[in-house]
């Protein structure tokens, strides 16, 4: 389902547009202050419309630094991949999304092995990106 077909609100759509033109990922703040002139006033705005976007596959949160990032490829559907895996850069914090279907089944069996049913799978690799190594 393409983006346009997706039925968002104003809100989703507002926080989503925020995101996919940012150069990097983003807190709900960073998020909130962009969006004050578009009447965004408190936080749970900004957090409800990034729960249901995650919840669609069109945002990813980052954990180890509690921001999010619009999906690389947001006119798929996300939501069948188990894991999503990113590399962060820790120079430039560049941020590239990829599946590796491999290391997702690995941990489903690692897991399973221990009568473990996981919700969802986030590896995060940081490191730097070919550009600041050199």
């Amino acid at each position: 389902m393409t983006i346009a077909a997706r039925k968002l609100t104003r809100n989703q759509t507002l926080v989503f547009d925020c995101l996919a033109e940012s150069e990097g990922p983003m807190s709900a703040y960073t998020i909130l202050d962009r969006l004050r002139d578009h009447g965004f006033k408190a936080p749970l705005q900004v957090y409800r419309a990034l729960d249901k976007l995650t919840e669609a596959g069109m945002v990813h949160r980052l954990e180890s630094m509690n921001a999010y990032v619009a999906c690389a490829h947001p006119d798929e559907d996300c939501s069948h991949h188990g894991m999503t895996a990113f590399a962060i850069c820790e120079g430039c914090g560049a941020v590239i999304e990829f599946h590796a279907h491999e290391i997702e089944h690995a941990l489903a069996a690692l897991a399973e092995g221990r009568k473990f049913k996981p919700e969802r799978m986030t590896v995060e690799m940081r490191g730097l990106c070919e550009d600041c190594r050199r």
